[in-house]
């Protein structure tokens, strides 16, 4: 085929498209060209960005004036030239080192003149060739030429027609990825059945830069060519397809906003046609509410702050729900919100004896409290700790002081709290972030100075979670918790016109800091008179009401009354007595819902209600040596004590102590056993006898942990009754703290021991010299029926306590 029968080629002469210009070459005519003999000196046109491929037709604009003058000179005659690549775009005039030694034969298809007039030629390659010797440059370059020949591999090679059959896999695919590329290439490709053109047409139109297409033009290997072109393809193919999934997500994304904003965009026109947005309605309710708060400067700027911001979010974002909450806050707050306070003295007295029988000294405490706050006027409270053990009534003091304060009440029970930020809130950072229990109960509440119980201090638990008692360090001192830093707040709240009112039953239990902030009134059990007119007054009432009784329907005598408490009790409050008025109560309710008669409540009848009595306080006798009554303190009031001691023949003499005792208790049995060995002669005891037999000391209910000092002197005459056989004075119990010497040492909860003493029927108490005043601050309605006797030594203990009468001597 000759060069110029174009038609044969399939070439349009057209300058539509790239598309035109496709040349499908078949293997015969690529043979053809290939045979063609070279001009031994061929002009070279220098080419920018380009490289052109044999078999490959392409468009090149030329500009520069020896390039022009090159195409003039040729388009005349033969149209055969040589092109060769430049080593550099950026070189306006090249010379021969730079340009590359390798190029491509050219046939001139055609010469247009364009508009902007720049002259645009139309070439095919035909054969490679290689560049010898330059021997002309002006008007333009000229160069002597070889042959450059292409070892092609045979026909039989089925790794190069694998080869093949991928590169038009690959392109074809590249087509379908890549937009800027005309659809009708990937049919081209296909319908190209010469190797070589394929390998070049696919070398002359894919993207590489022009170094790389030079390269694969220098490679004599049509397989190694092939090879480099297909891997080339394949990084191409893989960026294009990474391109796609790019696009197809970011477009799917866009999507969604965009359908998200319209849709926004048509809700937001239909609630203005309907009145207004929900978002904006609910900005411009903050903005009113905050003109009735009372709050001072700082308050004001933050919020404002806080509503610009709230503003400016998207109401979708996860933040403008913690934004909103933080604004409620600020605006549900009582700042500055008081209520007027009621210092009418008299009028709280009433109140107090209303609510609470009994409990004169407590009543006194908070009424001189009162005074205190009436005469100060600044409404600064110090802090008032209620101690003592359950059901005295220490919580619903508070409730009495709130009403006759007229202030408002509230109560935050502490059992078992162990995170900080129960008091001091959560920074609003974190998921699900609300500010401390105190602030929550003072929006609740709504006044920024009530009554606000603080319940079960004692039972303030710590871990990892912080140490509530100590962020309760600031909240219960009046001299900081006017500036009270909640962590969502983050604001000073002023809580030092709130009346705190903490309550206990240990006061061990809380640490030493926090006890030194607060004022501590002791509330003491009640007596059986006391609990018998709490029971009138308060419990009967309440159980009738709660019951759904009539007044009529239940009616308890005051004899029936103090069977119950005598017998069924055996506590410092009346909790547990409640519980058993209650459970009367309902016993008439069945009788009463089945119309039957209620029948009259006897003992006899209480004891069928209520069932046998487990209590086991009462005095049991000492018809015994070695058995002696003590008195004890413990966290739900006071209780005797039984102390047994017994001995036993031994080689080997030893101290045995049971019942659960503690450290402290084991030391006042040895202290005791100590002091009787080293003064035998006060009792006329052989000292032989320490060394002849053991001794066992046991306190009764050895599931109940004891411990304390408070019985030294009675294990002290145990012993001493247990070795000279002496019975103890009968109806006579002791409590006090021994010492090595044989001192007397004064113990507390004297009122609570000697309460004790009286439910279980003592009639003589045995005390350290001490503790007299203890007895005297004592009302003396508790003490009718006992007599006191005050000691300073242990021998004045065995005077008072064993009798001349002895039991019968086993040794």
């Amino acid at each position: 085929m000759a060069f110029g029968d174009l038609d044969e080629l399939g070439i349009k002469t057209g300058i539509e498209d790239d598309s035109d210009f496709i040349p499908l070459l078949s293997a015969e005519d690529e043979d053809y060209m290939q045979n063609e003999k070279i001009p031994d000196i061929l002009p070279i046109l220098p080419l920018r960005n380009t490289v052109l491929f044999p078999g490959v037709v392409i468009p090149i604009t030329v500009g520069r004036d020896k390039s022009i003058q090159l195409i003039r000179d040729y388009n005349k005659g033969d149209k055969t030239i040589g092109v060769v690549a430049q080593k550099s775009d950026n070189i306006e005039e090249p010379a021969a080192d730079d340009l590359h030694t390798v190029g491509t034969v050219a046939f001139i298809i055609k010469m247009l003149r364009m508009p902007d007039g720049n002259t645009t030629i139309i070439i095919q390659g035909k054969r490679r060739f290689k560049i010898d010797k330059f021997i002309q440059t002006e008007p333009y370059h000229k160069a002597r030429v070889s042959a450059f020949d292409e070892e092609k591999p045979l026909k039989t090679d089925q790794e190069f027609q694998a080869i093949i059959s991928n590169l038009k896999e690959t392109s074809v695919q590249i087509v379908k990825l890549s937009p800027n590329i005309p659809s009708d290439a990937g049919f081209a490709i296909n319908n190209i059945d010469s190797p070589t053109f394929l390998v070049n047409f696919i070398s002359s139109n894919m993207s590489a830069k022009t170094d790389e297409k030079q390269k694969m033009l220098e490679v004599p290997n049509l397989k190694e060519r092939s090879l480099l072109v297909l891997e080339f393809l394949n990084k191409e193919f893989q960026m294009l397809e990474l391109r796609s999934q790019i696009q197809n997500k970011t477009k799917m994304d866009l999507d969604k906003q965009q359908r998200e904003y319209f849709l926004n965009q048509q809700i937001k026109t239909i609630q203005e046609e309907l009145g207004g947005n929900n978002f904006e309605q609910e900005i411009n309710e903050y903005k009113e509410k905050a003109k009735a708060k009372k709050w001072n400067e700082n308050v004001h700027e933050i919020f404002e702050k806080q509503i610009a911001k709230l503003q400016r979010m998207n109401p979708n974002a996860a933040e403008y729900g913690i934004q909103t909450n933080y604004i409620e806050l600020l605006l549900e707050l009582p700042w500055n919100e008081l209520t007027q306070d009621n210092f009418d003295l008299k009028h709280a007295e009433e109140i107090l004896d209303e609510d609470h029988f009994g409990l004169e000294k407590v009543k006194e405490r908070i009424i001189e409290h009162l005074a205190v706050l009436k005469l100060k006027g600044n409404l600064k409270s110090p802090i008032i700790c209620l101690y003592g053990p359950p059901g005295v009534g220490k919580t619903s003091l508070g409730k009495s002081i709130a009403k006759a304060l007229n202030r408002k009440y509230v109560r935050m029970s502490l059992g078992g709290l162990k995170d900080e930020s129960e008091i001091r809130g959560h920074r609003k950072t974190y998921i699900g972030a609300m500010p401390g229990r105190i602030l929550q109960n003072l929006k609740k509440v709504q006044s920024s100075n009530p009554v606000f119980i603080l319940d079960e201090i004692d039972k303030v638990g710590s871990d990892y979670h912080g140490d509530p008692s100590s962020a309760l360090l600031e909240v219960l001192d009046p001299e900081q918790n006017s500036t009270f830093y909640d962590n969502f707040l983050e604001l000073d709240y002023d809580l030092s016109k709130v009346m705190f009112i903490a309550t206990c039953n240990n006061l061990s239990g809380i640490q030493p800091a926090l006890r030194d902030r607060m004022e501590i009134i002791e509330v003491n059990g009640y007596t059986i008179e006391e609990k018998l007119e709490i029971a009138k007054r308060h419990l009967i009432p309440k159980q009738i009401e709660e019951s759904g009784l009539k007044k009529s329907q239940l009616k308890i005598t005051d004899k029936v009354l103090e069977f119950m408490i005598d017998t069924y009790t055996a506590e410092s409050g009346v909790r547990n007595l409640e519980k058993r008025i209650s459970k009367i109560a309902r016993h008439s309710a069945v009788h009463i819902a089945k119309n039957e008669d209620i029948p009259k409540l006897t003992e006899e009848e209480i004891i069928q209600i209520l069932g046998p009595s487990h209590i086991r306080d009462k005095y049991q006798g000492n018809d015994l040596a070695g058995v002696v009554t003590g008195l004890a303190w413990t966290q739900v009031g006071g209780e005797i004590l039984f102390i047994e001691t017994s001995l036993s023949k031994s080689k080997t003499a030893k101290l045995t102590l049971t019942g659960n005792l503690g450290e402290v208790m084991k030391e006042s049995a040895v202290l005791a056993l100590e002091y009787l060995k080293a003064h035998p002669h006060l009792l006329d005891i052989d000292p032989v006898m320490f060394e002849e037999y053991n001794i066992h000391i046991h306190i009764p209910e050895g599931a109940t942990p004891k411990d304390g000092p408070s019985a030294g002197v009675a294990m002290l005459t145990s012993i001493a009754s247990a070795f000279t056989k002496r019975k103890v004075k009968k109806a006579l119990a002791m409590t006090g703290e021994i010492t090595l010497r044989g001192k007397v040492l004064p113990v507390g909860g004297i009122k609570e021991k000697i309460l004790a003493a009286k439910r279980a029927g003592i009639k003589e108490i045995i005390l350290c010299e001490d503790n007299r005043k203890d007895v005297e601050y004592i009302k003396q309605d508790y003490l009718k029926g006992l007599s006191f006797n005050y000691v300073k030594q242990m021998e004045e203990v065995l005077k008072l306590a064993l009798l001349k009468e002895k039991e019968k001597s086993n040794f």
